[in-house]
């Protein structure tokens, strides 16, 4: 699946910059405050995606044991400009939010809890 465009609005590597209220970018530019992730999440690395023709999403899960996952065609359409690939993951929160992560994201925010 050729991924080039999708995935767009997505910062670029580094420090992001925003402009201060009533500034240019070029006359004064201040970086994002950083946040620490402390949260545990459930996820699943993705090993194939299938396309349904209703408009749904299914999960093919890298992990045995672990049936697909079919995802809501809203829930697709939606998150149409985060359409997930191959080796990301599919994650989900405390409070039941969904969401797709690219793979080294995920892997640099979250350690594995045994069990």
């Amino acid at each position: 699946m050729d991924t080039e465009g999708l995935v767009t609005h997505m910062k670029p590597p580094g420090p992001r910059l925003v402009r201060k209220e009533g500034k240019s970018m070029d006359e004064n530019t201040v970086m994002l405050p950083k946040y620490k992730c402390h949260k545990e999440v459930g996820a699943l690395k993705i090993k194939d995606l299938i396309w349904n023709v209703e408009g749904t999403l299914t999960i093919v899960p890298e992990e045995a044991g672990f049936a697909p996952i079919v995802v809501a065609a809203k829930y697709v359409h939606t998150h149409d400009a985060l359409r997930p690939t191959v080796g990301w993951y599919f994650v989900e929160y405390e409070d039941g939010y969904q969401s797709f992560s690219p793979a080294e994201a995920f892997e640099k925010g979250y350690t594995r809890i045994p069990g």
